[in-house]
């Protein structure tokens, strides 16, 4: 590419948290750049948030809709490249419906949507148009976490025995959602956010981070929901054990009422001949364990870690990289892909999520959310 690649976004505009996410990352790498957008269901929010980020206000759409077929209407060297989709998970199958099919590559935060037949639906739909499709489980954009998929997939731990991965949060412990809380208020609204508000939300993430890194595919899975707040209907904590396909056992903790916990995201991984471990609150140390001898501790920044780590590693040992930086590594992978798709070379293979992946785990979520209501609980994976 001889220039950035020109993006629009849907959602994110005054009052959200994820838009700010989503544009600082995507603009890390000097790669995009935000020309349009459709901020808010609110066509003067959407203006006023548009204004703020100082876009051309013909640019600045009163829908997703009327974004769409006006900027499919612009000269090819005007118009968006892609879209960003940064809105409530209901509302993500028909946003990314309605900009694939106006012939728009998509780039959308997790989940992919709020149910299973959605998301089935907007497979088969990338799968026709051909459109590049990212999913951003951001985590998986870190370099340590790439680093821990190296080393499992070369075998450096063995054969995989036994997994846990824990998402505690406990923002809430109170009914934050009744207060005007924007972010609790969506999430904890099964309208929006589909059958699960905790696992939905956090609990993909840990399953996600499990699959990136091991390539293990879930058999079945037992599960307890629960909804510890007064009034709430979806889940806010969830406890599950998994059977993975080979023999492995899992444990995935997600929770939003441990009192105390920020964003305690954390993965460890017992093999036969070595064990590893990361944090999420301290990404930058990957922590591997052996039997007999001292463990060993892997941090970014330094030329002893693989050729895909020092990719992704934009700052020298020492400094610190985090939560922004690996969502970049996202846009990153996947303005590559659109790239190749805009200059008309055929779209090589990059390193970011894919719809795919989105619909695993939405399957996982569906099978929760069963497991959780049957008196059996042990339940097979729904079919993806």
């Amino acid at each position: 590419m001889k220039r950035k690649l020109r993006m629009g976004m849907v959602g994110g505009g005054q009052g959200a948290f994820i838009g700010a996410v989503h544009r600082m990352a995507a603009i890390m790498d000097g790669k995009i750049e935000l020309v349009a957008g459709a901020f808010s269901s609110d066509p003067k929010r959407s203006k006023a948030s548009g204004k703020e980020l100082f876009l051309d206000p013909g640019r600045v759409y009163g829908s997703y809709e009327e974004m769409a077929q006006k900027e499919a209407a612009l000269p090819a060297d005007e118009r968006i490249d892609f879209v960003s989709i940064v809105t409530p998970n209901n509302s993500h199958y028909p946003i990314s419906k309605v900009f694939l099919e106006a012939g728009f590559h998509v780039v959308c935060d997790k989940p992919l949507t709020s149910d299973l037949k959605e998301a089935k639906k907007l497979r088969a739909l990338v799968e026709k148009t051909g459109k590049v499709f990212a999913l951003t489980h951001n985590y998986s954009g870190n370099p340590m976490v790439k680093e821990a998929r190296r080393l499992v997939r070369t075998g450096k731990l063995g054969k995989i025995l036994k997994v846990v991965s824990e998402y505690p949060q406990g923002w809430l412990i109170d009914p934050i959602e009744k207060q005007g809380q924007k972010q609790a208020a969506w999430r904890t609204d099964p309208a929006q956010a589909g059958a699960s508000c905790c696992v939905g939300d956090i609990g993909t993430h840990a399953e996600h981070l499990v699959r990136h890194i091991t390539g293990l595919e879930i058999e079945s899975l037992c599960a307890d929901l629960t909804i510890f707040g007064d009034g709430r209907e979806l889940d806010d904590d969830g406890n599950i054990l998994i059977r993975y396909v080979g023999g492995a056992k899992g444990v995935l903790i997600s929770s939003q009422i441990s009192v105390g916990e920020e964003n305690n995201l954390s993965v460890r991984i017992y093999g036969t001949k070595a064990s590893l471990e990361w944090y999420q609150e301290f990404p930058n140390e990957l922590i591997v364990k052996f039997p007999n001898a001292p463990r060993q501790i892997h941090r970014g920044g330094n030329g002893y870690n693989s050729k895909d780590v020092q990719k992704v590693t934009r700052i020298p040992q020492g400094h610190p990289e985090g939560y922004i930086e690996a969502f970049a590594n996202i846009y990153l992978e996947a303005a590559k892909a659109i790239g190749d798709a805009v200059s008309g070379r055929k779209v090589r293979h990059h390193d970011f999520p894919t719809v795919d992946d989105g619909v695993m785990g939405i399957a996982f979520v569906a099978t929760v959310v069963k497991s959780s209501r049957s008196k059996t609980k042990w339940t097979p994976l729904i079919q993806a």
